[in-house]
């Protein structure tokens, strides 16, 4: 009795991973899949053109999309930061400084109106400063704190997901508000960063090709192309203002503090700090950048929680987490 037992669940086992198997490779599913990865690259071929990093986009989304029914739910969850990233991609194809002009030496004179000082018997930004008095201490520093900008908040994305659905919906809907909001603000007001001024003055080059700037000597120490790969793709070398880099450990600190994850506020915190600094300290943000991006975060943080309280918000995320738990 006890071996025809074990035989029946056993043939269950397996009746029930040919059904799960079968479900995941349905109809419906290779339709959805085959049409959005091919909408993508036909997207992708006419406005930016081909590029190897649209094939493993589209690899590790349907990898993990066929792999598992927890994979599935998980990649499609985390399909908000695709979408942020296919459309700060096609940015590229869109450049601000066709819409608006961009503003080089009148954004240079502010910064050093407010937050300029006097230095061997003239007045400097602090940009300038730091790139008088760099050192491999906070070289090193200031690169491995611009290292944490998007690894930090996909790593948070992926924990709230497991740990708390509701707030990983909430976190990562604020993310993507907060980007819409900086990209409007890119192309309101374009903006040449310091190391654009330090480099070519104030005459603007539209043909300007991404630069690492102070976080080339980083890549020097360590005998690597990090950040030159990361900057080599940059969508616009004039959307400087405001400075998201700023605003996404924010974004993750706050919410951290929501989920009460008391041992890590202090990380995040410290972390966000670096960034800000390393910002500046790098020549890619003037002080004013970095304002710029803290206030972003704060814009949509409030909006989203006044959103979240709505009914209709409360049960949109009500359905996003039914339908990445079932």
């Amino acid at each position: 009795m006890e071996m025809n037992s074990a035989t029946e669940e056993v043939t269950d086992i397996r009746k029930y991973d040919q059904q799960s198997k079968a479900s995941l490779f349905s109809a419906k599913s290779l339709r959805f899949a085959i049409f959005s990865t091919a909408i993508y690259f036909v997207l992708s071929y006419f406005l930016i053109g081909f590029k190897a990093d649209q094939v493993v986009l589209a690899g590790l989304f349907n990898s993990l999309y066929f792999a598992s029914h927890t994979t599935r739910r998980f990649i499609l969850a985390f399909s908000i930061f695709i979408v942020y990233w296919i459309v700060f991609d096609y940015m590229k194809a869109f450049p601000n400084f066709r819409y608006n002009d961009v503003h080089v030496q009148d954004l240079y004179q502010l910064e050093k109106g407010f937050f300029g000082f006097g230095w061997n018997q003239q007045r400097i930004t602090p940009n300038e400063f730091f790139a008088a008095h760099a050192n491999t201490f906070l070289d090193i520093a200031a690169g491995l704190f611009y290292l944490c900008w998007i690894p930090v908040p996909l790593a948070f994305a992926a924990v709230m997901f497991f740990k708390n659905r509701n707030l990983f919906f909430q976190f990562s809907l604020t993310f993507f508000l907060v980007n819409i909001i900086g990209f409007i603000g890119y192309y309101l007001y374009p903006a040449a960063p310091p190391w654009y001024v330090a480099q070519y003055g104030f005459h603007f080059i539209s043909s300007t090709p991404g630069n690492t700037a102070g976080l080339g000597r980083f890549d020097a120490l360590f005998n690597a192309k990090i950040f030159a790969s990361i900057y080599s793709k940059s969508s616009n070398v004039f959307a400087a203002m405001p400075s998201l880099h700023a605003a996404y450990m924010m974004i993750v600190t706050f919410f951290a503090m929501k989920a009460k994850m008391k041992g890590w506020i202090g990380v995040f915190a410290f972390i966000m700090l670096g960034i800000w600094f390393a910002a500046i300290y790098s020549g890619h943000h003037y002080v004013l950048d970095v304002l710029a991006g803290i206030c972003c975060a704060i814009i949509g943080i409030a909006l989203f929680r006044r959103w979240a309280k709505s009914n209709g918000g409360k049960k949109i995320l009500q359905r996003l987490v039914a339908a990445t738990s079932k």
